[in-house]
């Protein structure tokens, strides 16, 4: 007998980079699947064509040097939510199937609210235009200190992180940002689960083995 027994679970994860959200999206759709219980990954900024298009925009660097304000940024962000909400998630949700998302309301919170110094509450009002009614059940938290997430994202040879403007922010900014997924963590407990991704994969995907366990079973 599941503890919680809703027909789909809405869950998100969440952290700075090089946290290992990658990994813990694999964990969490290999426990569905084991327990034969219908589940779709997905990702934001994106999710969706439209939705994958603003994810580009938002990202990236422009090419003619343009720049890319905290307002603008903001509303980027959520104009890909409205439409990943809308089409893909709430859809999967009122289909009896799960949803795994890879960020979701709370980076925002953290990255433009802490990050930008926005402000969390502008941030928030924000959020929930953007998605209406549409909320997780479960987030896990990947907990990192920045230069560990720095070390790992540096191996990365790719020509997306090497055009990605939130990986090239100054350690500053990225200690703001985990300072404020923490805060939201100690105001949300029975919501947000910490796990501390500092160490191996191995011992990261136990972590959230656990966590997936104790909130399904």
């Amino acid at each position: 007998m599941k503890k919680n027994s809703k027909k789909a679970w809405f869950i998100t994860i969440e952290g700075p980079e090089g946290a290992g959200k990658s990994t813990c999206s694999e964990t969490l759709v290999s426990f569905f699947e084991a327990n034969r219980l219908p589940v779709i990954c997905t990702r934001e900024p994106g999710g969706t064509p439209m939705a994958e298009k603003l994810r580009s925009t938002v990202k990236n660097r422009p090419e003619d040097g343009e720049t890319v304000h905290s307002e603008t940024e903001l509303l980027l962000m959520e104009a890909a939510r409205a439409q990943h909400v809308r089409e893909k998630i709430a859809p999967a949700l009122a289909q009896g199937i799960s949803v795994i998302c890879d960020r979701f309301t709370d980076s925002t919170i953290a990255y433009q609210g802490g990050g930008r110094d926005m402000g969390c509450e502008t941030v928030r009002y924000f959020n929930d235009f953007a998605t209406g009614d549409c909320k997780p059940d479960l987030t896990i938290l990947l907990d990192i200190p920045p230069e560990t997430g720095f070390a790992r994202v540096a191996k990365r040879a790719s020509a997306d992180a090497a055009s990605d403007r939130f990986e090239a922010e100054a350690l500053e900014f990225h200690n703001k940002v985990r300072n404020t997924f923490l805060k939201l963590a100690e105001a949300e407990p029975e919501r947000i689960k910490v796990v501390d991704a500092s160490g191996t994969k191995e011992e990261t995907r136990a972590a959230v083995e656990k966590v997936i366990n104790e909130f399904i079973r």
